[in-house]
């Protein structure tokens, strides 16, 4: 069969560090041919990375794949210039939408913040007459006042009203979680059948590694417990220092490894110096995606965190698919989705979501586990059965294939 040309819209695309980029590679080496309308990098320090601007680079080839990159105002750190930053690539893209001449047989929005960048991918999918396919990753406008704090109703209304137009106008949504799929299911008066669930998964590179000594992090007997990822508001890692100032009182020697950067990570650093535990804390910074599995090889915990809210009991975060194809016993402050995987697969303890006492006895209990062995191996088992990367592959083909040939029959019968 000969394969289709994917139109994919996603404000982020490499070399930002998003999972959009490892799918795109996946579907050229499937035979398709990918386009990707992205903007210009700048997450998550919030400035251009080097070599890139409004006139610099702004089309290039990766791994196979055309890139497209639509001028934005960069993120900066405060709330106005992330609302300007989403607002000018939607604006961009516009434009982009009304003149240009590429031809797709479909279109895939990669949907994490902002969800107004589906209008993009709904607009052209309209204009073409072709499938659009929109990837749920965050909830909107559940997210919009969770995360970014706005509360006002009008303006939560009017993202509602903009959220509902995309998912009436997209002809197949994929959800990252079952919750997320019922969710989006009670905001469609018809055609609820086509939100479909497709978890998120780890890249081939996600793999246990011998332990081996790690240059940055120190091989001694202190009980490291590693988190990798953003440092947002979401993560709630506020937590952490509280619950290290409970273990240090009590004598424990524990280190916790902190791989990552994002908005809140100033708030981390002065959580730590409050506390008085920053000789329990190791922060690494951003670091390469495939340099993670060995970081993680040379701790002996992952962590979980959310901020206590209802929309990230219903989060799988994409962080628990990684620490679990790499084999990594989890200690969590989490519930819903989180916990219920996590008790499934045996394969780590979670803690009450954010329960600063009840944390710090769940790092105790993993601490003197004796079965850490047996959580590595239910980890990686439960990742292999339930998040394989190329079994998911071979159900969005399915999915791609089976709907583009619908798609075509219902614009043959109204036509």
């Amino acid at each position: 069969m000969n394969k289709k040309h994917i139109l994919v819209v996603s404000q982020y695309f490499y070399p930002e560090p998003f999972r959009i980029n490892d799918i795109c590679a996946e579907w050229i080496k499937r035979g398709y041919k990918v386009t990707v309308v992205t903007g210009i990098p700048n997450y998550p320090e919030g400035k251009f990375y080097r070599g890139y601007g409004w006139f610099k680079k702004r089309k290039e080839m990766w791994n196979g794949i055309e890139i497209i990159r639509l001028p934005l105002v960069s993120r900066g750190k405060s709330s106005i210039r992330l609302v300007l930053n989403y607002a000018s690539f939607l604006f961009s893209g516009l434009f982009w939408k009304i003149f240009t001449r590429l031809k797709a047989d479909l279109v895939f929005t990669f949907g994490v913040s902002p969800m107004t960048q589906a209008l993009l991918g709904v607009w052209y999918a309209k204009r073409r007459k072709v499938p659009h396919y929109l990837y749920v990753q965050d909830l909107w406008p559940e997210n919009v006042e969770v995360v970014a704090g706005i509360h006002n109703k009008t303006v939560l209304c009017w993202i509602g009203k903009i959220v509902d137009y995309i998912y009436r106008n997209t002809d197949m949504i994929l959800a990252t979680s079952p919750s997320f799929v019922r969710m989006i299911q009670e905001r469609l008066s018809e055609n609820q059948e086509k939100v479909k669930y497709w978890p998120q998964y780890a890249e081939e590179f996600y793999r246990p590694v011998p332990r081996k000594k790690c240059d940055e992090i120190p091989d001694d007997n202190v009980f490291k417990i590693i988190f990798t990822g953003n440092i947002g508001r979401a993560q709630g890692l506020e937590i952490l220092p509280r619950a290290a100032k409970i273990l240090k009182e009590e004598g424990e020697k524990i280190c916790f490894v902190i791989v990552g950067d994002g908005r809140n990570r100033e708030e981390l650093e002065k959580a730590v110096e409050e506390n008085n535990v920053k000789d329990m804390f190791l922060l690494l910074g951003r670091k390469p995606a495939e340099d993670i599995p060995y970081l993680l090889a040379a701790c002996d915990a992952a962590f979980i965190s959310f901020m206590d809210d209802p929309l990230f009991a219903a989060t799988i975060p994409a962080k628990l698919q990684s620490y679990m194809a790499c084999g990594m016993p989890i200690i969590a402050s989490a519930s819903g989705e989180t916990k219920r995987i996590i008790e499934e697969a045996q394969c780590g303890i979670c803690c009450p979501l954010g329960g600063v006492e009840a944390l710090a006895k769940g790092i105790t209990k993993i601490m003197n586990e004796s079965n850490l062995l047996v959580f590595k191996y239910n980890a990686e088992q439960y990742c292999i059965r339930n998040f394989e990367r190329n079994n998911l592959f071979d159900i969005m083909d399915n999915f791609l294939t089976d709907d583009l040939s619908c798609f075509h029959k219902k614009l043959y019968y109204s036509t």
